[in-house]
């Protein structure tokens, strides 16, 4: 039987349930054993665990190493980072994964251009297998206030996403081959992914640091010409370890997704100290950033020295 993992936002009611309702009609369609749905499976707000953020981490992973597919349910300009560590999880083992949306937005480098990616970070569609938009409202109904007519049109846009969806399931769906295991032997290739926020000499800083110890770096090039998103997922299948920064206010999808991809191929990937507010939830420890990336990383570091102690460990 194929199983089939819905990464989805699960912070708030409003994102589980839309989570709950993609898991439902894939139920329906494969069967209820067919379906992971994160939070729900891992009964997160009852489990009860030491290290309870380690422990829904682990459970999640255990999934994702075994999945046929994945469902991305991918809203907004902010993408969730944990979906898209657990998007790079599953292309880097050459899994397919289906993106829905139903954004009216789309994005692009510049005001004037005319090379638009339907995710704000063109890594994303590089990746993904096929992805369903449904950017547009159904149909205004008679019935109900001006408030239930618009319910209703934005329920339909739903509706059809999800339906296409599980139609797109039930055929073949491909994907990128899987990211081979983090070479051991030969020149080392570091795997470099900027920041987005803050100081853009870090990239080189980083890059001499790793040089004076004889580690050749690739720059990820997609921000400055999106078509370089095959490159520099070319170049992470080459390296045998990644440096990404994932300060600001969130972790950038990209970020998340190289983080993703080097959890499922063995690949050490290191952050700087992220330098953000802590995140609590109930019977769980604090978080320094969605446990996904926070245990995904193999470790952060808060200046150079401390980097290139981490490699030489």
């Amino acid at each position: 039987m194929a199983l089939y993992y819905v990464a989805h936002r699960l912070f708030a009611a409003h994102d589980r349930a839309l989570g709950a309702y993609v898991a439902h009609h894939l139920a329906r369609r494969f069967g209820p054993d067919a379906v992971f749905l994160p939070f729900c499976d891992t009964d997160e707000e009852n489990l009860d665990h030491p290290c309870k953020g380690r422990r829904l981490f682990e459970l999640d992973s255990e999934r994702l190493a075994r999945i046929d597919a994945m469902v991305a349910i991918l809203h907004g300009p902010s993408l969730d980072d944990g979906v898209c560590m657990e998007i790079g999880y599953a292309a880097g083992r050459g899994v397919p994964v289906l993106a829905v949306t139903t954004d009216f937005q789309v994005y692009g480098p510049a005001a004037d251009t005319t090379r638009r990616s339907p995710f704000p970070d063109p890594l994303l569609q590089h990746v993904v297998s096929r992805m369903i938009s449904v950017p547009h409202l159904g149909p205004v109904g008679a019935e109900g206030d001006r408030f239930e007519r618009f319910l209703a049109q934005n329920l339909h846009a739903v509706n059809r996403a999800v339906t296409e969806a599980v139609h797109a399931l039930a055929s073949e769906l491909t994907s990128r081959p899987a990211l081979p295991p983090a070479p051991v032997n030969g020149q080392r290739l570091a795997y470099l992914e900027p920041p987005l926020y803050g100081d853009k000499g870090w990239t080189a800083q980083v890059s001499d640091a790793l040089r004076a110890h004889g580690i050749v770096t690739h720059h990820a090039g997609r921000f400055s010409n999106a078509s370089e998103a095959a490159a520099d997922w070319t170049a992470l299948a080459r390296a045998s370890l990644a440096v990404v920064d994932v300060r600001g206010p969130e972790t950038p999808p990209g970020a998340a997704l190289v983080i993703g991809a080097c959890a499922a191929t063995g690949r050490p990937v290191f952050a700087p100290e992220p330098g953000c507010w802590w995140t609590f939830a109930h019977g769980r420890e604090p978080n320094h950033r969605n446990l996904m990336i926070q245990y995904g990383l193999t470790g952060t570091f808060s200046d150079l020295d401390e980097l290139t102690k981490r490699l030489e460990a």
